[in-house]
């Protein structure tokens, strides 16, 4: 189904010199899932869920198709743009636009800067979306218990994989992409952690960064082929979670709360890098003793990989103890201020 912006409380049509409120939530809404995309560990799909705009989200992307493509090829551009509820996608993509930038310039200094506070942040938006999402099942059954329990545990496990050594061919890049954007509508699943997991994440971000701040191509085939992937992932995976999503409802949001309970693994404060990637070998390799100092985390070629989970009182640095309770709790008020915006509706079962 395709939704109207105006039956979903999102009108955005506005009178002239006068800014329509839904668009400028929609925008927002957008800027925090692409913040939310490049940071390992930080789902958007959550984010789109718990501000109330998933479903629309799931159907734009599923009215993609071949009939989309043939109305563009023979001009029926107002029918595409109303299949795909143009006005939406426009303001979220504008918004996703503005937060990846803002995500790959300024989140990641501070994520390699202040990594235990920010770290804390995410936590606390994380922890305060699991109850959120769980409180949206309607009923309660084995089966969902079961899907959510399993799903958290297998988070849990995919968070201690080691990182495979990636490749920058184009089949490559084009597989990671369909695989890595499958988070931007599957809440609990950082796609940059996929990347992480792909070896790929040294890659693809680096290679945004420098097209954005030197347009040099060499870093467009990259961009590229990887984007390329992506389209394919969204294509196909839109429409198997769509599917699962309409039809059991529950046992759907019971499995994608586990999956973001395991994801807490991923985003603890206090981790001890244990294994980094030499970026001037591309080799995996441990830390050294003489390492393992606050620079790590933001050395020119050195990238953490794998590390242990402390206690503030067992870290190997300043842990900032303080400050990260009270980013967790700023965290945990965002996201219930984000959930006010617009409650989800609740799926219609009779579908």
């Amino acid at each position: 189904m395709n939704s109207n912006l105006k039956e979903e409380g999102y009108s955005v049509e506005s009178t002239p010199g006068n800014t329509n409120p839904a668009s400028i939530g929609l925008i927002l809404r957008g800027l925090s899932m692409g913040i939310a995309e490049v940071i390992p560990g930080v789902s958007g799909g959550t984010l789109a869920f718990i501000t109330g705009i998933y479903e629309q989200l799931l159907d734009s992307i599923k009215a993609v198709d071949f009939t989309l493509i043939k109305k563009i090829f023979t001009g029926q551009f107002k029918s595409a743009w109303e299949q795909v509820n143009g006005k939406f996608l426009m303001y979220l993509l504008i918004g996703m636009f503005i937060g990846v930038i803002i995500g790959v310039f300024g989140v990641t200094y501070l994520l390699n800067q202040y990594p235990e506070v920010l770290w804390s942040l995410f936590f606390g938006c994380i922890l305060a979306s699991i109850p959120y999402m769980l409180s949206q099942i309607s009923k309660v059954s084995l089966p969902a218990i079961a899907g959510f329990l399993i799903a958290a545990v297998l988070a849990g496990y995919i968070c201690f994989l080691q990182p495979v050594q990636a490749s920058d061919s184009p089949v490559y890049l084009i597989i990671a992409g369909s695989i890595a954007i499958s988070a931007l509508i599957l809440p609990g699943v950082s796609g940059s952690f996929i990347l992480v997991l792909l070896g790929l994440y040294t890659t693809v971000i680096p290679s945004i960064k420098g097209f954005l701040t030197t347009f040099d191509f060499k870093y467009f085939s990259i961009m590229f082929f990887f984007g390329l992937g992506c389209l394919i992932g969204l294509a196909a995976f839109s429409r198997i979670l769509s599917y699962v999503f309409k039809r059991f409802t529950d046992i759907t949001l019971a499995v994608l709360s586990g999956f973001m309970l395991g994801s807490l693994v991923k985003v603890w404060p206090w981790r001890t890098p244990t294994r980094v990637l030499d970026e001037t070998t591309g080799a995996f390799r441990g830390v050294k003793p003489e390492e393992l100092t606050r620079e790590i985390f933001h050395h020119p070629t050195l990238k953490v990989v794998t590390e242990r989970f402390d206690l503030p009182s067992a870290y190997f640095s300043d842990s900032y103890t303080l400050l990260c309770v009270i980013a967790s709790l700023v965290g945990i008020g965002g996201i219930y201020l984000l959930s006010r915006i617009q409650k989800p509706k609740k799926q219609d079962r009779s579908k």
